[in-house]
């Protein structure tokens, strides 16, 4: 993925590291103006761009950048009978270990918001796996997690182990 440096004009490498989904009832869609809020006063290091919503002003999709971080997340609503199925799979799935609200959340959810995090591939920059791994921090997705999960009074799911986020 390649996106356009505002200040610089300059095209900066990002590479996709992971992908979390949060799972929820669609009537709890929140509206544009209100994840644009929750999300810019997490922190000032954190920029949006590429803000959408649908006609009613809900939700659509939006870019948040953090330099600091050397990451971006791409956050996008989804919503249809492939929600609801991957929904109701997972709470069979975790029968045994996720608590009883959670699986009621799970089953009763039929919206999903995907947050793909990447990371900013620095040109020229001869680093070892350690450096990168320190490079990348997962702090502002962790936190952008955590409040659309409360925006959205869903469940956050890590789909590549198919385990709940606290």
């Amino acid at each position: 993925m390649s996106i356009e440096d505002e200040e610089t004009g300059l095209s900066n490498e990002f590479e996709w590291r992971e992908t979390y989904f949060i799972l929820f009832k669609t009537n709890n869609r929140p509206t544009l103006t209100q994840v644009e809020h929750a999300i810019g006063s997490l922190s000032d290091r954190l920029q949006l761009q590429d803000l959408r919503a649908n006609d009613e002003g809900r939700f659509e999709s939006l870019m948040v950048r953090s330099p600091d971080d050397y990451a971006a997340i791409e956050i996008s609503f989804e919503v249809g009978d492939a929600v609801i199925e991957q929904s109701t799979e997972l709470a069979k799935q975790l029968q045994s270990e996720a608590s009883q609200e959670v699986l009621t959340k799970l089953v009763s959810s039929d919206a999903r918001l995907d947050l793909m995090h990447f990371e900013q591939m620095v040109e020229g920059a001869v680093v070892d796996d350690d450096e990168m791994g320190d490079m990348l921090d997962p702090s502002s997705l962790l936190m952008i997690v955590d409040v659309l999960v409360g925006l959205t009074e869903g469940v956050a799911v890590d789909p590549a182990s198919g385990t709940i986020l606290p």
